[in-house]
């Protein structure tokens, strides 16, 4: 009798065990089929140029399985700013970034080009991407605002991290739900904040942004990638949304 109540107790322990993980093989599935990817390695659909309603045809190009953006050169004047074709509201935004040496570039979420005063400029929130070491931006600012991995000219980071150096890729994530934000660098939370809290509110006063109403404060927005005169990369870059 002890043996068979032991066998049954055994069995539906397993049984158990194979409901859990089902319920979970289930649940990461349904996670992964929400994100969208909005470069796969090869179609740039999802972008377009803050200029036009179309791709740019010089100054990015699709390398491997990276979108890499151009620097300025003597001959070429490189490649400018891209935005999504779609604007989002509460979104979770993963992707892998590789600087070159001395680059400065940026990912800008709730990006508008309606700004009284700055219509056609399409501007937002920055998670600022820079080689610390060897682009002066980083050293200017407040309390390393303009260093890589900080909401730009605002927000510097609240946590130390690492970083892996240019010609490394860095895993970037940026995640907005409702009023509140956070800034990931390699899997480690480094910034977080609320948009439309009065601490925000007096950032944004006594930064560059100061004359944009409501800046950062948008229900929703585009996102743009940087081109700003260096060769930056990007890749697997994909989205959800809620």
């Amino acid at each position: 009798m002890k043996t068979k109540i032991i066998i049954l107790i055994g069995i539906t322990m397993l049984l158990a065990q194979c409901v859990s993980n089902t319920k979970q093989k289930d649940t990461e599935n349904k996670a992964e089929k929400n994100w969208i990817w909005l470069f796969d390695g090869s179609s740039t659909d999802n972008w377009r140029d803050t200029k036009s309603d179309q791709f740019p045809e010089h100054g990015w190009v699709v390398e491997g399985d990276a979108l890499t953006v151009l620097g300025k050169t003597e001959e070429e004047p490189g490649g400018h700013d891209i935005i999504t074709k779609q604007q989002y509201s509460n979104f979770e935004l993963e992707l892998e970034v590789k600087l070159t040496e001395g680059a400065n570039s940026g990912i800008k979420y709730f990006v508008t080009d309606s700004f009284p005063g700055n219509e056609g400029k399409f501007l937002g929130l920055e998670y600022q991407l820079i080689d610390n070491e060897r682009h002066p931006d980083a050293q200017l600012g407040r309390d390393g605002n303009r260093k890589m991995g900080a909401l730009y000219d605002l927000i510097p980071l609240i946590e130390n991290y690492s970083i892996n150096p240019p010609g490394e890729w860095n895993k970037v994530r940026i995640i907005v739900d409702s009023n509140q934000v956070e800034h990931w660098l390699n899997d480690k939370k480094i910034i977080e904040f609320d948009r439309h809290s009065p601490f925000f509110k007096d950032l944004v006063l006594a930064s560059k942004y100061k004359d944009l109403e409501k800046f950062g404060e948008l229900d929703q927005g585009r996102i743009l990638l940087q081109g700003h005169g260096n060769d930056v990369s990007f890749r697997a870059i994909k989205i959800r949304t809620w």
